[in-house]
């Protein structure tokens, strides 16, 4: 455990990826291979469930350090995060222990499932009575369920291909999938055979770059296939031996959440993976045309799927690349070739809710940037661009997949709230609420809370602690004079806000000190937008 809180207190506090990098790798060439499982299932989002609620993490603390409440209130708004600021008001440790592998934390944590909430309350006390600070950061950490740093699986990969005998797109693939950390040895996670054996095991995605260069760079239109960029959610749609498995690109199965699918199990082949996308979009339709992704939403977070949310949401598969075909792995095939099986594939099954993601003619590049402003109309966020010749590699790459996504929609509005971030940004008021005009009043609609540089943030926080109007809780009411700009892939009629509008993806684009908060958006702008571009 102290070793472990060493590499976490490491990854935090480095700001460079070889830093992360050197530091991950030297903890897997010396560290316990029943730890190092734990490890990888931690980087890549294989969490315990949390065990005890935040209420009662507050409350024990309260009792623990001798707090009102209010006090630890003020802290936890100025810190941002909850283990954090527990580990930071505890008292230092009256007892001291051996330090335990990082295994047996969790073997000790997976018992407390179904202990009584005093089992529960004795075990945290004790741990945080001799754990250090930053032991007890990543403790706390782990009963919260709320494990993150800032470490791609990317780096983990990387860092893994240091210490062991295998190619990174190799151990990408391995540690993929439905597996456990407390049931699976780090050899047998690593080994052909588990792999073989688990039937759920998807592939690692193949990533694009934005496009960074002129078209006219690209080489000849004719050695490239473009599509339309769906929005959805990237998912793989597996078949083996007679078994439908749906993963996220998030590594998330999310068989159950789409029983639409369920039928494709008897239809398709024995052995076969598809890459494409989870959308929503009416099953009679004779076009592909996604619905909205605020639709999508509503389906997301549902363990349970309502008959009225499979009328109302129905869900579809737009598939755009074969990775396996009768039981073999065809990544290296050129794309092409596997786009040819695909599309006899999708012609010879016919089913409403599986389709084929339709491939843009075109023989120029300036008749391709013609069709890229038709994107929205289309439902999608702009193009893909594939070399007819590539492979399904692992990862993000350069060179042969790029995205080329279409202008974001734009509107001006003014700041009215503002709360403290999160992580580095946890001092400073980095997430704000923007309004825009109805008439003489002001209407909020979105939050954002990237897009600026440190020193805009820096500037925006001494406007914020300056010019506070109201508080509640950690927010903010400020006086609504500074104008920003926003920037946003798609707008969606929603019921939820109380401007009628969601965005996708706001961020702040602009900081309009050009202008005043008379020369901001109305509400019927936002309206208008709606009628141009939303469903």
């Amino acid at each position: 455990m102290k070793i472990f809180a060493t590499l976490v207190h490491t990854l935090g506090s480095s700001t460079g990826s070889n830093e992360k990098l050197a530091a991950l790798a030297h903890y897997f060439s010396t560290a316990d291979d029943r730890d190092k499982v734990w490890v990888i299932a931690l980087f890549s989002g294989r969490r315990p469930k949390r065990l005890v609620t935040s209420t009662q993490l507050k409350q024990w603390c309260y009792e623990t350090a001798t707090l009102p409440d209010w006090l630890f209130n003020e802290c936890y708004d100025t810190v941002g995060d909850l283990a954090e600021t527990i580990s930071l008001l505890l008292p230092e440790a009256t007892a001291t222990a051996a330090s335990l592998p990082l295994h047996v934390f969790f073997e000790q944590l997976l018992a407390l499932a179904t202990a009584t909430e005093e089992e529960k309350k004795a075990y945290v006390l004790q741990q945080w009575q001799q754990l250090s600070k930053d032991e007890c950061f990543v403790f706390n950490k782990f009963i919260t369920g709320g494990f993150r740093i800032g470490v791609s699986q990317k780096t983990i990969v990387n860092a893994l291909a240091k210490s062991v005998q295998l190619d990174a797109s190799t151990i990408a693939h391995r540690i993929s999938g439905n597996w456990n950390p407390a049931t699976i040895t780090f050899e047998q996670l690593l080994s052909a055979t588990a792999a073989a054996e688990d039937l759920s095991k998807p592939y690692p995605f193949y990533l694009a770059y934005a496009l960074e260069q002129p078209l006219e760079e690209m080489g000849t239109a004719a050695d490239w296939q473009a599509e339309w960029k769906w929005d959805g959610i990237r998912g793989q749609m597996i078949q083996r031996n007679a078994e439908l498995f749906v993963w996220s690109r998030g590594e998330e199965l999310m068989t159950d959440k789409f029983p639409e699918y369920q039928s494709l199990t008897e239809l398709l082949p024995a052995g076969t993976v598809l890459d494409g996308e989870i959308i929503c979009m009416p099953p009679n339709s004779k076009e592909v045309k996604p619905l909205p992704f605020a639709i999508l939403q509503t389906r997301i977070g549902r363990k349970q799927v309502t008959r009225k949310q499979l009328q109302e949401a129905p869900a579809a598969f737009i598939a755009y690349d074969l990775l396996e075909w009768e039981g073999k792995d065809i990544r290296q095939l050129p794309l092409a070739q596997r786009r040819k099986l695909l599309e006899q594939l999708i012609q010879q099954i016919q089913h409403p809710v599986l389709h084929v993601s339709p491939v843009i003619t075109f023989n120029n590049w300036q008749l391709l940037e013609e069709l890229r402003t038709q994107a929205r109309e289309n439902g999608s966020e702009g193009l893909m661009l594939k070399q007819l010749h590539s492979v399904y590699q692992s990862g993000r790459k350069r060179g042969d997949w790029w995205k080329w996504k279409i202008d974001p929609l734009v509107i001006d509005c003014v700041l009215i709230y503002a709360q403290k971030g999160h992580g580095r940004r946890s001092n400073l008021y980095t997430d704000y609420t923007f309004a825009v005009k109805d008439g003489d009043r002001l209407v909020s609609f979105t939050k954002a809370y990237s897009g600026l540089t440190d020193e805009e943030f820096a500037a925006v926080d001494a406007f914020v602690k300056r010019n506070s109007l109201e508080k509640f809780g950690p927010v903010r009411t400020v006086k609504p004079e500074l104008v920003f700009e926003i920037a946003f892939e798609g707008i969606a009629k929603s019921s939820r806000h109380k401007s009628g509008v969601a965005l996708r993806f706001p961020r702040m684009s602009r900081w309009r000190k050009d202008k005043t908060v008379d020369e901001i958006n109305t509400l019927e702008d936002l309206r208008q937008l709606l009628l141009q571009y939303g469903k």
